[in-house]
């Protein structure tokens, strides 16, 4: 199941014309380019940016293995996957029982990173450049960067993040303009739709 939910995944990318790297962010979560990231300047002291870059460490660790595991491991330490989670089951909320919603979020760790995993070796970053500053709004805390690519392709990611505590989890990404959580809400929603409109069968296949 969870390799139709990727062949949706890059179907319904395709027709979005995101171009490749915003297409393979989106069902990955964004995540797999934190696989490239290097340290932020020794200036930015800034909390937020400081997390990012540790959790970019992470994630090339686990990319270098080219294991699914490792990579839905860090996913599942750094993402907020409450958020990403309730939100990508969009109409479907409610009808996914509290008591079962863990489960659904460790799966949904899971599909980000076998996809991770699986597209990361075809966008080889070669350098990001950070902001020193985050940037705080109405809608939380931002870290903007500007990706470049093995082949001097570059393009700008902003980063959400939700605080807890003294820490952070990313909630999001913004490429080319453009969100990546409704992606993944698009393809769940379709998944759930085509399976009787019980998220139960999502959360099965997630975990499969």
């Amino acid at each position: 199941m969870t390799t139709v939910l990727r062949e949706r995944a890059g179907a319904l990318l395709r027709r979005r014309s995101l171009m490749q790297i915003a297409a393979a962010c989106a069902a990955a979560g964004s995540f797999f380019v934190w696989c490239g990231m290097k340290a932020p300047p020794a200036q930015a002291a800034d909390p937020a940016v400081v997390f990012m870059a540790q959790v970019g460490r992470e994630l090339m660790a686990a990319a270098r293995t080219r294991s699914p595991g490792a990579m839905a491991g860090v996913v599942e330490r750094n993402a907020d996957l409450t958020q990403i989670g309730l939100y990508s089951l969009g109409e479907y909320r409610t009808r996914l029982p509290h008591e079962e919603r863990p489960s659904y979020f460790s799966g949904t760790a899971r599909f980000i990173g076998r996809y991770a995993a699986a597209e990361a070796p075809k966008y080889p970053v070669a350098r990001v450049e950070w902001s020193n500053q985050s940037v705080r709004s109405g809608s939380g805390v931002m870290v903007d960067s500007r990706v470049i690519l093995a082949d001097g392709t570059g393009y700008d990611v902003r980063w959400a993040l939700s605080k807890y505590g003294a820490t952070y989890k990313v909630r999001d990404a913004m490429v080319l303009g453009f969100w990546m959580t409704p992606f993944l809400k698009n393809l769940f929603e379709d998944y759930i739709a085509k399976n009787g409109g019980n998220p139960r069968a999502l959360a099965a296949a997630l975990n499969r």
